[in-house]
């Protein structure tokens, strides 16, 4: 494999993180392995991830949304501390809209990909999207943008129910708003008070056909990607369990070879031009084709389904060497490769003891078995890096107590505990992955 130049750093950037992002840790474990010095803007140093030996020095965010002046100045500071030009990979899709903006005054601390402003946010807008995967003919969920509440009541009613609704720019969304990026509506009344919260949202609705989940239906692709287009490193993958089941996070992956899903990335990419790393999500319909409804314009949480099982080279890995003018060295492809998997500790549990206590589990994918499970990548644990699983095991068990102690506390007395927070007289509707 080509050498690293371990003389340029890595910040790695995060503008809302959650209290568990392992995203964050295999990126820091991947780059401080290969000798690269890795910095990080985000949470706090004494969370799990900041726990990590693998990591040079946490610079924590002030409290409260960042604006583009006050990320500027924090990012010109953590230069100087850095003291030389690093490679500045975003972690999220506020982090990554907002480092293509302010790559021009960035310039000459950062390395950043080249490319068009612009387009990292013009990917993780879901509006945007739905425009780009008609020019593209790429298959996507018939959509609609209501400019009305009455059109949004209308539209629910020719999409049909239930629908998706989606916030068009959900990194806008505050946590004050009350609102979720993605909402399952049930009625046409639903989307009629959805469309009314639009202010407070930030951005706008988007009206969305449903398609059915289920087993080996939820896909997608990771990849990083050079001038033009090119994909230097890449694959598909298949969501076998989330948390919550079937609309949240991935809480075990797959890498497994589809051709379709790898052809819709390469050609969104290419067309596009991007360059740098990219996660697509995919849904499989009743006709067998896969409908893209989502791109992150970053690296996912299951990046590293990816890795080369030769070389280690992974798309954190790729755009270093590639950013800092080195040699991408071809990495094998999917088929054919060792089964690998990535399991979310935390996630995995919940979402095993959900489907284990479901009245009727879904059926397992092909490929699932036992027998494979020692093709396994933890991605809290690690034998060479145990402090963040253990800082994370300890803080989840902690918020698991203090919320079961508040709902024993606000129980009526012989009753039935109230929930932990007062409840709308009509839900607008639970959480749905698009």
């Amino acid at each position: 494999m080509s050498s690293f130049d371990t003389d340029v750093p890595v910040l790695l950037l995060r503008l809302d993180p959650p209290p568990f992002h392992h995203g964050a840790l295999g990126a820091i474990r991947s780059l401080g392995r290969a000798g690269i010095e890795v910095h990080a803007v985000g949470e706090s140093a004494r969370g799990p991830v900041g726990r990590s030996r693998y990591l040079h020095r946490m610079y924590e965010l002030p409290a409260g949304p960042v604006a583009p002046a006050p990320l500027l100045d924090l990012l010109r500071t953590v230069s100087e501390g850095i003291g030389r030009p690093a490679v500045l990979i975003p972690l999220d899709d506020r982090g990554a809209i907002a480092a293509a903006r302010l790559a021009g005054p960035l310039l000459g601390r950062y390395l950043l990909p080249a490319q068009p402003a612009d387009l990292p946010e013009r990917l993780a807008d879901k509006a945007e999207l739905a425009r780009l995967c008609r020019e593209l003919d790429l298959p996507h969920p018939a959509t609609a943008l209501p400019a009305s509440a009455q059109q949004a009541a209308d539209a629910a009613g020719e999409l049909g129910l239930p629908l998706v609704a989606k916030w068009s720019r959900p990194w806008l969304l505050t946590p004050s708003a009350g609102l979720r990026g993605t909402t399952l509506v049930r009625t046409r009344d639903d989307a009629r008070r959805l469309y009314e919260l639009t202010e407070r949202a930030g951005s706008a609705l988007l009206l969305q056909r449903r398609l059915a989940g289920g087993p080996d239906t939820d896909w997608f692709f990771h990849g990083c990607f050079t001038r033009g287009g090119a994909c230097l490193i890449g694959g598909s993958g298949r969501e076998e369990r989330a948390w919550p089941l079937r609309t949240g996070l991935t809480a075990v992956g797959r890498r497994l070879p589809n051709p379709q899903v790898e052809r819709a990335a390469l050609r969104l990419a290419g067309q596009l031009g991007y360059r740098g790393i990219l996660g697509l999500d995919f849904r499989r319909d009743a006709h067998g084709r896969y409908h893209l409804l989502d791109v992150n314009p970053r690296p996912g949480d299951r990046f590293r389904l990816f890795t080369d099982p030769s070389s280690g080279l992974d798309v954190v890995r790729a755009l270093h060497l590639d950013l800092t003018g080195r040699t991408v060295p071809l990495a094998r492809s999917a088929p054919g490769r060792p089964f690998r998997a990535e399991n979310a500790e935390n996630y995995a549990l919940l979402s095993a003891l959900a489907a284990a206590c479901a009245e009727r589990p879904a059926a397992r994918p092909p490929g699932t078995g036992r027998a494979r499970r020692q093709g396994v990548e933890r991605a809290w644990f690690a034998a060479d890096d145990p402090l963040p699983f253990l800082a994370m095991t300890g803080s989840w068990l902690r918020s698991g107590l203090r919320k079961g102690a508040y709902r024993m506390r606000t129980a009526p007395p012989g009753g039935t505990p109230l929930p932990a927070r007062p409840l709308p007289a009509r839900p607008l509707g639970v959480s749905q992955r698009p």
